[in-house]
């Protein structure tokens, strides 16, 4: 996965909280578009602090699996295939709220 796609979806998260970050932490695994000298740039520049996890370990990463799993469980398996990426996101956003 290049850095394009992870930095988006950066972007759009401190876009969504209105630059109102606070002390945001950002965890990540130690793949190469999250320690590219441009993503983590743009986490400095927006005063995120980075966390990063060891190779291959999710117990680093607990609440983030663990999310993850309730996710699936509660929305993705209940609810099945989405027609369109709009339908998906509407769909998660109301199962953030």
């Amino acid at each position: 996965m290049t850095t394009d796609l992870p930095l988006d979806a950066l972007e759009m998260a401190i876009w969504a909280r209105n630059d109102r970050l606070g002390n945001l932490v950002h965890h990540s695994d130690r793949g190469s578009q999250y320690t590219s000298i441009r993503y983590t740039g743009r986490l400095i520049e927006a005063g995120v602090e980075c966390s990063v996890g060891t190779t291959g370990d999710s117990y680093d990463n607990t609440l983030a699996e663990s999310i993850i799993g309730l996710y699936k469980t509660e929305l993705v398996r209940r609810k099945g295939l989405w027609k369109t990426i709009d339908d998906l996101e509407i769909s998660t956003l109301e199962w953030v709220d």
